[in-house]
């Protein structure tokens, strides 16, 4: 019996020691310490829900009413949550119109109980005396609002060391709000450091914010080594509008993330990327919820015995028209909704929610026309309504001058069309960014005048560009082009031709100057493509007699509407375009026209050499005779390098050969 009693204690003794070597580990590997961030990220506006395409379905999803809720069922879970958004908050529908005057955007984000936030470019999309504006609204407000963090931008100054007035004013109001670096907080015993950044690509398109932004791997480092060593926070938690791209090499947040990893979570906004999964770099999380709050993002971080910080889990919660609607924030809306119309709409005489159209059919979606570089009929009807409204607008003097194309680019079209009925606040929200001279929101469309030579060029712009750069994709109306994605860069376009309001073509004069209308914006970045295509095109908006255009606002087309003469807005011209359609009911009807392709752009992807190479272009011409010259010379060289070493080789077999005669 004593022995049967000691062998089973010996037997308990080693289960005992087992369990202790091999689970005690498990369980004390973490601290206990647990936090969750609740995120969301280029909003642009959205504070109402939104129609989308889903699996072949069109759904309403997002609006802040809706995402109140679930951010409440979140934070019933943890109640110290953390709730932030990585930029681009603002920009994207009529809410947008009372971003100076209102500051609609931070406001409410504050009501919601965003803890931080920090600055996308559409931010700065009215300029800095748009976001001076802002900033200086909210605070007056007396509102609760959200800490805002900014690590990398700099206020560039003049030789003498000073500030223009609106860099100044903007500098100040930021002071005034309280923009910082970064900020700490306390959340489950946890100090968490919070940085934003802007990165190279995001900068890019912020092109008259009058800020730069430095690098923001290098001022990333900088703030992280202050929240290492002088706050001694617990984990760093990086809100980026920078991006994530599937190619790794220009993905700028995996950059950020394998070059700076003490960095334990990034909020990565900007590429209005969907991430099911996140992104696992090193022990660096990031996440992506996608735009428009359709989705909000939950990390739940958990903190292991040696310090760091491991995923516990993430998700992202579908914000659909299943989750109740929080009645504070669906007032709050309300609010703003109507000071949306008496501040704007009113002065069009038009209303929020008036139908202007009907349509029987889908539009693509904004993200099916970013993906596929072809014609699409949401860029056809849009750059056909700049025509009309332009037609409309001048009257009898559009006959001396009329529109030879209109240009709309794929990065300035923020919504689509749906079918059934079409009110003011859908169009407004096509075509809703930027701002014109009078301050108003809305770019107002300009004529440009380009020649024959720099048609081509623009085609050549869409048929190589787009696939460096989605924005750049262009849909015109007035000129048809074939291009062969397979042929060298600068030289994809095959066929190219101008057609008519009555559907006549005609070719292209290479030297004559022709009329265009774009956007301000879009016509302000034609003249930067010799940057995008490396210096080797070149397109230079010109005045009607020629001079290059040094003042583009001065080229803004108006219109006269019961006596006043105001801008002529994109989202205006595609107003009235729609307007001039037959009627059923009282309601214009979008004609079947507009549900087919009608080969502005055709896509020839043959891969047959002879097709490649035909007709090169002095771009490739150059490139077809260097690259035989260079592979001549190479072999030249080779050659050359190959018979002195065989001379060499004979030449020493014949002293050796000598030497042995000699000898002998």
């Amino acid at each position: 019996m004593r022995k049967i009693m000691k062998s089973t204690l010996i037997w308990l003794l080693s289960v005992f020691m087992i369990f202790q070597m091999n689970y005690i580990p498990a369980f004390a590997a973490e601290s206990g310490k647990t936090i969750t961030i609740l995120f969301t990220h280029d909003m642009h506006d959205n504070l109402l829900p939104f129609k989308s395409e889903e699996n072949g379905s069109v759904v309403s999803l997002g609006g802040y009413a809706r995402l109140q809720s679930a951010i409440n069922a979140e934070k019933a879970k943890d109640k110290e949550a953390l709730l932030v958004d990585a930029g681009d908050y603002s920009m994207g529908t009529p809410f947008q119109t009372i971003y100076q005057s209102d500051s609609p955007e931070l406001r409410i984000m504050g009501q919601m109980g965003y803890d931080v936030a920090t600055f996308g470019n559409h931010e700065f999309d009215y300029r800095p005396q748009g976001l001076t504006e802002s900033l200086n609204t909210a605070v007056k407000s007396g509102d609760k609002l959200p800490q805002i963090v900014s690590s990398n931008m700099v206020f560039p100054t003049d030789k003498a060391g000073d500030l223009t007035q609106s860099l100044t004013d903007l500098k100040k109001a930021m002071d005034n709000y309280g923009v910082k670096d970064y900020t700490v907080l306390e959340r489950n015993g946890v100090k968490i450091g919070i940085f934003g950044v802007m990165g190279k690509n995001s900068t890019s398109m912020a092109p008259m914010s009058e800020v730069s932004f430095s690098d923001e791997v290098e001022q990333a480092k900088r703030v992280v080594k202050i929240l290492k060593e002088q706050e001694k926070v617990d984990v760093i938690v990086c809100l980026s509008h920078s991006g994530t791209w599937a190619d790794k090499s220009v993905s700028e947040d995996e950059i950020l993330a394998k070059k700076v990893p003490e960095i334990n979570v990034i909020i990565s906004g900007h590429t209005h990327t969907e991430l099911a999964q996140p992104i696992l770099s090193g022990n660096t999380i990031i996440g992506s919820a996608g735009n428009y709050g359709r989705n909000l993002g939950v990390i739940k971080v958990t903190q292991q015995a040696d310090g760091s910080w491991k995923l516990a889990s993430y998700n992202l919660d579908k914000i659909t028209d299943s989750l109740p609607e929080d009645e504070a924030i669906s007032a709050r809306v309300g609010d703003f909704k109507e000071l949306v119309q008496g501040k704007y709409f009113d002065k069009f005489g038009l209303k929020y929610d008036e139908v202007v159209a009907s349509s029987p059919f889908d539009f693509q979606t904004i993200d099916e026309v970013a993906d596929n570089h072809r014609e699409a009929t949401l860029g056809d009807i849009i750059s056909d309504s700049y025509i009309y409204a332009v037609k409309k607008a001048e009257g009898d003097a559009y006959k001396d001058d009329p529109v030879t194309a209109a240009i709309v680019p794929d990065g300035t079209i923020r919504s689509s069309i749906f079918k059934g009925d079409i009110t003011t606040a859908d169009i407004f929200s096509i075509s809703s960014l930027g701002i014109g001279a009078d301050k108003m929101p809305g770019y107002p469309l300009i004529s440009v005048y380009l020649t024959g030579k720099e048609l081509k060029t623009i085609a050549e712009v869409d048929a190589s560009i787009t696939p460096i750069m989605s924005e750049a994709q262009l849909f015109i109306s007035g000129m048809n082009f074939t291009f062969n994605p397979n042929r060298l860069i600068f030289n994809k376009v095959e066929h190219i031709e101008l057609v008519d309001a009555e559907g006549k073509v005609q070719p292209i004069d290479d030297h004559k100057l022709y009329r265009v209308v774009a956007g301000l914006y879009s016509a302000q970045m034609l003249s930067v493509v010799g940057d995008k295509s490396f210096g080797l095109l070149s397109i230079v908006p010109k005045t009607k007699d020629g001079k290059p255009i040094t003042d583009f606002e001065a080229q803004i087309i108006y219109q006269t509407d019961n006596g006043n003469k105001r801008e002529l807005k994109e989202w205006y011209a595609l107003e009235e375009y729609l307007q001039s359609f037959d009627q059923v009911n009282g309601v214009s009807q979008i004609p079947q026209y507009y549900d087919e392709l009608h080969g502005r752009k055709v896509v020839d992807d043959n891969k047959n050499i002879f097709a490649i190479v035909k007709n090169p272009n002095r771009i490739a011409l150059t490139v077809y005779i260097a690259v035989p010259l260079i592979l001549i010379l190479i072999a030249f060289v080779i050659v050359r390098i190959i018979v002195r070493r065989r001379y060499k080789k004979l030449h020493k077999d014949i002293l050796v050969s000598n030497k042995k005669r000699n000898k002998s």
